[in-house]
């Protein structure tokens, strides 16, 4: 059966592109660090190494990460049409593809809106709480200087890298023809796994590890996840990140910003 002209599978080079979701994602990383200091100071604080090395070696780990991971995500993606086509056309200077569309303002719509669904179920049963000026301006540059691991390091390795594995390894099942069920079982596959990823982050706060405060932080998180997934799905990597970028802008930048006293 002869595929259609908008299911035609991605032509082209992928290590160019992957090289740069490395370099963004080390760059990335290393503005997640001011987060990561105030959320966790006590592990910080018994470093046995100078700090700047701790930085550095997470910063470039990340960055090895998002290199690999990119291009296994760009190669398996590539017969499913998951790419990121608006970077691919800047990096390798050729038209893009045709039947591509943008939805820039779609995709910041949705990301913030899925985050004030996330604001929305965790305040059920949450008493809300005012936060003085200074800690709450404080915490904000800090959100937003990390909503940018979100939007890079988190889409690179949960949508573009899990969704494509998820959709290749299903589509191999089927004759390596993917179906819409595929892609969206592997968007709520990602999603879970990447709400399950904040687990750690959750714990080394202190965090009870209760079944339902586990679920909580898994499936607010899988919120996020699954529009996003969409969004890559439909419309591009590019997208995903937008969307991912301004809910995270909602979560750790307004949010705190709203709570101040």
């Amino acid at each position: 059966m002869n595929m259609m002209p908008t299911e035609l599978p991605v032509r082209g080079p992928h290590l160019k592109l992957a090289l740069l979701l490395g370099v963004a994602g080390t760059l990335a990383t290393l503005a997640l660090s001011p987060y990561l200091m105030a959320l966790m100071p006590l592990k910080f604080a018994l470093l046995p190494v100078p700090l700047w090395v701790v930085l550095g070696a997470q910063a470039l780990q990340a960055g090895v990460l998002c290199w690999l991971l990119g291009w296994l995500g760009l190669f398996l993606g590539a017969r499913h049409r998951l790419d990121a086509p608006w970077l691919r056309t800047w990096v390798y200077r050729q038209p893009r593809e045709a039947g591509r569309q943008s939805h820039w303002w779609l995709a910041a719509v949705l990301g913030a809106v899925s985050a004030l669904v996330v604001i929305g179920i965790d305040l059920i049963g949450s008493p809300w709480h005012a936060t003085d000026a200074h800690a709450a301006l404080d915490s904000a540059w800090r959100g937003g200087l990390a909503s940018f691991y979100g939007g890079i390091v988190e889409e690179t390795e949960c949508r573009l890298f899990l969704v494509s594995l998820f959709v290749w390894l299903l589509a191999w099942t089927s004759r390596r023809q993917a179906r819409s069920w595929m892609f969206v079982v592997a968007i709520v596959l990602a999603a879970l796994l990447f709400g399950a990823g904040h687990l750690p982050a959750a714990f080394a706060t202190g965090m009870a590890h209760t079944p339902l405060l586990i679920g909580r932080i898994v499936l607010l998180n899988a919120v996020v996840g699954v529009v996003s997934g969409t969004l890559f799905w439909k419309y591009g990597l590019e997208h995903a990140m937008l969307a991912h970028f301004c809910a995270d802008l909602v979560l750790h930048v307004a949010m705190p910003l709203a709570d101040m006293a």
